[in-house]
């Protein structure tokens, strides 16, 4: 068995918890995935306009998603001084949108769905949906449990796999 804690809710961030998760989930195991803080927005039921947010993150270099293939195949480092220009999270966020969809990958929607067909227990951590003002009706009806720490510790403690994303 694996849970998961799922703690942010960018772009870039959603894929590593919906990956394992289905991945997980498709070999067999049982899957519980707790959403909490800005991971409970992954939960909502659009999830179109997820964003990359590159401002602080230096392990991340952009290729292109467009081009010949020597301007696609350098890792652009891209300076914090122009990572805080406005504008430009829309700018990487539809880059890496670009990539994605060029290089056949799944996008969040699909990989959250791929997750709830594999049996994954989509939990909502309730301090967090009380916390920020949301309604249960903001998420989708597969999400069955929300709940506090109390409650999702011991999950954890009797998983195999627990993982902090």
């Amino acid at each position: 068995s694996m849970t998961i804690i799922a703690t942010k809710g960018t772009l870039d961030w959603a894929y590593p918890p919906f990956i394992l998760a289905s991945t997980a989930a498709a070999l067999g195991w049982n899957v519980s995935m707790f959403f909490t803080f800005y991971g409970l927005t992954l939960l909502r039921k659009d999830i179109s306009d997820l964003h990359v947010s590159p401002l602080g993150n230096p392990a991340m270099p952009m290729k292109m998603p467009f081009g010949p293939d020597w301007f696609r195949s350098v890792a652009w480092n891209i300076p914090s001084a122009v990572q805080a220009v406005p504008g430009f999270e829309a700018v990487a966020t539809t880059l890496m949108k670009q990539t994605i969809k060029n290089k056949g990958v799944a996008d969040i929607s699909e990989l959250r769905s791929l997750s709830i067909e594999a049996g994954v227990k989509l939990i909502g951590c309730q301090m967090t949906v009380d916390l920020f003002g949301f309604k249960h009706e903001d998420f989708l009806p597969e999400v069955t449990e929300y709940v506090g720490a109390a409650t999702f510790l011991p999950m954890a403690r009797d998983a195999d796999v627990s993982l902090f994303i």
